[in-house]
């Protein structure tokens, strides 16, 4: 099935960290005392990276058991709780609108996708490597940057290919670097 929204992917922003900072310390000062940390993770997170300009954000919490408090604490910011789309100890959130997640400025925040995760989620573990992989080695950024070019071409109006045509990539680099970092 094709998804509605082209592949669009951009050259590297700097504005990325500082859109994660943002929306970092508002669910910082919301969800105080149950996430453990709070990741900016993919593309958007490796400098000089071309990526889709969305930000992807793991909140991770010490265990599962913390979940519902946490759901309560993301809704009231805006957000709708999803489920873990098939990922284990992943769970999924939406954004009810642009200003999400809600602040008493109320400026519209950066696009970004929500997930929070378990310590032990296998996923999290994933985003953490492939990204700390890419920040120490900046010719796999060159070449992961070309790649994503190259299939956003070539897979403009098709995200399921696109990102089906990373994973080979992805994969050689983390069974590569796995035991360097």
């Amino acid at each position: 099935m094709k998804d509605q929204k082209p592949v669009i992917i951009e050259d590297y922003n700097e504005e990325w960290p500082k859109a994660f900072n943002i929306i970092e310390s508002i669910l910082s000062n919301k969800i105080n005392g149950l996430a453990f940390r709070i990741e900016h993770v993919g593309s958007t997170s490796v400098p000089y990276l071309a990526a889709k300009p969305i930000i992807d954000i793991d909140v991770v919490i010490e265990s599962m058991e913390y979940l519902s408090e946490v759901i309560k604490k993301l809704e009231e910011l805006g957000y709708v709780h999803e489920g873990d789309l098939g990922i284990k100890n992943r769970e999924a959130f939406a954004r009810k609108d642009v200003y999400v997640p809600y602040s008493s400025e109320g400026y519209v925040k950066h696009e970004h996708h929500l997930y929070v995760c378990n310590r032990e989620s296998d996923e999290l573990k994933r985003h953490l490597m492939f990204r700390d992989i890419l920040r120490r080695h900046p010719l796999l950024v060159s070449e992961y940057t070309d790649l994503k070019i190259q299939l956003s071409n070539k897979f403009r109006n098709n995200r399921k290919a696109y990102t089906e045509g990373k994973t080979e990539f992805v994969t050689r680099i983390m069974n590569e670097y796995k035991d360097v970092l």
